[in-house]
């Protein structure tokens, strides 16, 4: 008889950063047996009686072993969301009314209702990065990724740049956006190439480049991230993506990615902190992105934080307010940020100098644009038109 082995898994969370009434304080994988020999996720064992054509008695099937553990991982999926909504985080990782797959025989459909229906279009974009990763990670174990770091390219000082360019113009530092869609604006540059787009902001005094790597929403690619760096651009590289997993983080750098944005509306605190030292560890630089002041206050509580992003648009409702900058660097916000030497970054709805005055007054020492720029013929013509001047070296 074929040697069998089980193993089981117990999930516990501290009761108190939860909902009281939550079913998910603590619950147990069930035992789960698995074939030593094959190491699959289980095992079928059959009988035969009598003659070789005796019948064949399943005693377990690996679909419902599979789909048992998707559930539970859904369930713990939910918990997070319990713990993150404690925080004031609205965006829910995945579907809180259960996995919105159903199985029927063979067939597989999807059940829609108001609880496994996006509420906006950032939670939209948060759910399907979710599954994309999740199926990415099989493919890419982290293991390979931690791997090819070694033969990743060295990351350059992302920050130090910002830094520099504050220093030599007097104004904000610009990271440029590679971008060629978006949700709310649709495509922004028909005639998109990276390459020559991140050469012509180069070109016109970009001190950092942000890139978009989300294909379904944004029409980018790590391709494009990747064919940048191999150009010879000199501007560090930020990887704009929607990161839901620490995975994503070994991904960007073996691509060449020298910075990743970090966003507070999806991300909990213990996330963060945990993201951030990953970072630190394999030399990534951070932007931390808020757009409230419960966000806000959220981040300054976090030691380690150096890149703070103001997004004006409210990733919900995709509504501009550039005062948004203004107001989060009020008061005591602003003299802790001051206090703790932390670089601000004004994002969004940024078009002309009168805008890039506006928000420098405000307290920030560098911006993140990307449509006023990239849908002119010239991008670099567009970045002197931002700034009213010329701000190459």
């Amino acid at each position: 008889m074929e040697s069998l082995m089980h193993v089981g898994f117990r999930v516990r969370v501290s009761s108190d950063s939860i909902n009281p009434n939550s079913r998910f304080k603590s619950f147990k994988y069930p035992s789960i047996p698995m074939d030593g020999r094959r190491n699959t996720v289980t095992s079928i064992r059959s009988q035969q009686s009598g003659t070789k054509d005796g019948p064949l008695i399943a005693t377990a099937t690996s679909d419902s072993v599979v789909e048992e553990l998707k559930s539970k991982d859904w369930e713990i999926g939910v918990l997070k969301d319990e713990i993150a909504a404690t925080q004031g985080i609205r965006i829910r990782r995945r579907p809180p009314t259960g996995p919105p797959l159903h199985y029927v025989g063979p067939f597989e459909f999807r059940l829609q209702n108001e609880g496994n229906t996006p509420r906006n279009i950032l939670e939209e974009i948060v759910w399907n990065k979710d599954t994309e990763v999740t199926q990415l990670k099989e493919k890419k174990p982290i293991y390979t990724l931690k791997k090819a770091l070694e033969n990743a390219p060295p990351p350059r000082d992302f920050l130090g740049a910002l830094k520099a360019s504050y220093l030599r113009t007097g104004l904000p530092a610009l990271i440029a956006e590679v971008k060629k869609a978006s949700p709310s604006r649709g495509v922004i540059r028909e005639d998109f190439n990276p390459v020559e787009v991140a050469q012509a902001y180069e070109k016109g005094g970009a001190a950092c480049l942000s890139v978009l790597t989300d294909s379904k929403y944004f029409q980018g690619s790590f391709e494009n991230l990747e064919a940048i760096r191999s150009a010879g651009v000199k501007c560090p590289l930020l990887c704009k993506e929607f990161i839901v997993d620490a995975w994503q983080l070994y991904y960007a750098r073996t691509k060449g990615a020298d910075g990743v944005l970090l966003i507070a509306a999806v991300l909990p605190d213990l996330d963060i902190k945990y993201m951030l030292k990953i970072c630190k560890m394999i030399g990534l630089t951070a932007l931390v992105e808020v757009h409230d002041e419960n966000e806000m206050d959220r981040m300054l509580a976090i030691d380690g934080i150096e890149l703070i992003g103001i997004n004006n648009r409210n990733l919900e409702t995709f509504e501009v307010d550039t005062s948004n900058t203004k107001r989060l660097l009020e008061g005591k916000r602003g003299e802790t940020i001051r206090q703790k030497d932390i670089l601000v970054v004004g994002e969004s709805g940024l078009f002309t100098p009168a805008d890039i005055a506006y928000v420098q007054e405000a307290g920030v020492k560098a911006v993140l644009v990307g449509e006023s720029i990239v849908k002119q013929k010239d991008p670099t013509q567009g970045i002197r038109g931002l700034f009213g001047k010329d701000i190459a070296g």
